[in-house]
């Protein structure tokens, strides 16, 4: 499999940004496989991300970080560069809720998410004997309802001794602390049953139905501190009619949840989503 290195920008628009950097990587030998940008008109902002295969190039990601700097701070670039040699490493958090789980193990066994999972962590058992078929590590951490911070306490120290480098809630039934959302700023990612911003919080299906909508859908976001409100990544939707009841919203939701978790993990994985304030740019 060929390996590559993905620079990702983003800076103030102006004339100039892509022939330079294209002229850079050029002028290293680089062979740019993929590239793509978009300026934002109303904010003034420019966004890009390239791939560039390793093997043109004479130097290693460091260097070409190191050979890269004049040019990101001739344009004030907020900038990065990673290896495709180096696969991130990524806890999953669960509850009981299996589907989402289980899609994203299998597509991870299957070769569609390049990462290295190093382990779930969840607040029931269930999951367990699913887990380890994996050969991925579990840990059981109990969250007790009246106190729960000495339950995140052990998850954050888990995700620090694991040193992961993402954390996906796949339908993790807690709401993360205020400042474990902000010290993992920009690295989780969680699915909402629901097409937010509408029906945030607690049974959305349910709340779905009482209002007789006719789409229901999922979505793909950061988390932050502000309960179902961070950049979204991905969403999609699925028709209902007045015929069907909740639980069938939940099964179709299910369908729907897993998909969108999926893609939104694979673009974050590959370098292709940008946060911008409370809004994302998708290269996907």
């Amino acid at each position: 499999m060929s390996r590559y290195y993905r620079l990702v920008v983003s800076c103030p628009d102006q004339v100039g940004i892509v022939a330079r950097v294209a002229n850079f990587i050029a002028q290293q030998g680089g062979s740019i496989t993929e590239a793509s940008q978009h300026s934002d008109l109303e904010t003034g902002r420019f966004f890009m991300r390239y791939e560039i295969l390793a093997d043109s190039l004479a130097m290693g990601p460091d260097a070409f970080s190191e050979a890269f700097r004049p040019v990101a701070d001739d344009f004030q670039m907020d900038w990065a560069v990673t290896d495709t040699g180096k696969l991130p490493k990524v806890v999953i958090m669960v509850s009981k809720e299996s589907h989402c789980l289980v899609d994203l193990l299998y597509r991870w066994q299957g070769g569609e998410l390049a990462c290295d999972i190093v382990g779930v962590l969840s607040n029931h058992d269930d999951m367990r004997s699913l887990t380890e078929w994996y050969g991925i590590p579990y840990q059981h951490i109990p969250v007790n309802p009246d106190d729960k911070q000495p339950a995140f306490d052990a998850v954050e120290a888990q995700i620090e001794a694991l040193q992961a480098d993402c954390v996906i809630l796949a339908r993790y039934m807690q709401i993360l602390p205020p400042a474990l959302c902000q010290r993992l700023s920009g690295r989780v990612i969680n699915i909402h049953h629901s097409f937010l911003p509408s029906f945030a919080g607690a049974k959305p299906y349910h709340q779905a139905y009482q209002r007789g909508v006719k789409l229901i859908g999922a979505t793909c976001h950061y988390v932050t501190e502000e309960l179902d409100a961070g950049p979204i990544i991905e969403q999609d939707i699925h028709r209902v009619t007045h015929c069907h009841t909740p639980k069938d919203l939940v099964r179709f939701g299910r369908d729907v949840e897993k998909s969108v978790l999926a893609r939104g993990v694979r673009w974050h994985l590959e370098d292709r989503v940008i946060i911008h304030g409370n809004k994302t740019v998708v290269f996907n």
